[in-house]
């Protein structure tokens, strides 16, 4: 399935664009943090600039997902970005993964395969009808509001929590928008439909809303706050785009326990991820050495 095949190499590549960019980062010296000399160190850095190049091999390979395959299916995939992330930075920077982690890879990997299966995503349309929206953006606007609203009075890790569910909103909000823009393709007028269309602008505004409210995220609190409201937040509201909006279906009944237990699995490999060394930016304690007796 295309539409797989493209999920999986965008996570792929948004976990290769972190590893290279972190690793151009942290021979930075200490006293360009917050300056823009920062930017022009990282500029003349080659494996920073590959990095960037990821990105833009990222988001190419999201609009080819979710031009050829349902929302509902391509989102979740990218809960892999973590475990992919963390598995290219031991190797990058040769520290290997703690048993734990390998628990959280499992987990996620093992939920995911578990909630695609069970839920069986699939059908809906290629476009939304321009009405739809009106009441989609609606809600998603006051939606947003009252998450911030509510992580403005808060502190600490719920604030996180609480910023990284309005930045996951966020990004489920730009994956929907760039579906539909990427559609206007197939029309006959082709790149002009695209381009005059306002979902392709409003695509580049949620996603650029989403990027501020995930540093405010990161910044608030711990990453093990953040990353679980991150990523499922991202899976389970562009499954409810993709059900409002593009009108795809998922099983329901008695198939909500497997999905269920799905989601558990893999919010406990995203914890158990975002506790990891690597994950939060700090290098594991080497293990002293035992003394020989003589």
């Amino acid at each position: 399935m295309i539409s797989v095949l493209f999920a999986v190499l965008t996570a792929i590549s948004n976990g290769s664009a972190s590893v290279l960019q972190r690793r151009a980062a942290s021979i930075v010296p200490d006293k360009e943090a917050m300056h823009f000399s920062l930017i022009r160190h990282l500029v003349r850095q080659k494996v920073w600039l590959a990095g960037i190049c990821m990105v833009v091999v990222a988001a190419v390979c999201q609009a080819v997902a979710l031009a050829t395959g349902p929302i509902a299916v391509v989102q979740p995939i990218f809960v892999i970005e973590l475990p992919t992330t963390l598995l290219m930075a031991s190797y990058v920077f040769g520290h290997p993964l703690p048993r734990g982690a390998w628990f959280g890879v499992a987990a996620v990997t093992s939920g995911l395969a578990l909630g695609m299966a069970s839920a069986a995503p699939g059908g809906g349309t290629e476009t939304v009808n321009g009405t739809a929206w009106i009441p989609a953006l609606i809600i998603t606007v006051l939606f947003e509001a009252g998450i911030i609203s509510w992580a403005q009075r808060a502190c600490g890790n719920l604030r996180a929590a609480l910023f990284a569910l309005a930045a996951a909103c966020g990004y489920a909000l730009t994956a929907a928008l760039m579906k539909d823009a990427v559609a206007r393709l197939e029309d006959g007028d082709g790149v002009v439909a695209l381009f005059s269309s306002w979902q392709l602008y409003g695509t580049a505004v949620a996603g650029v809303g989403a990027l501020f409210l995930l540093q405010n995220a990161l910044q608030a609190g711990a990453l093990v706050a953040s990353q679980p409201m991150l990523t499922l937040g991202d899976a389970l509201i562009s499954i409810t785009y993709g059900v409002t909006l593009f009108s795809e279906h998922l099983r329901t009944g008695w198939w909500l326990l497997p999905e269920l237990l799905a989601v558990a699995l893999i919010t406990a490999g995203c914890i158990e991820l975002a506790r990891s060394p690597l994950a939060t930016g700090t290098r594991p304690k080497p293990k002293p050495k035992r003394r020989r007796l003589r």
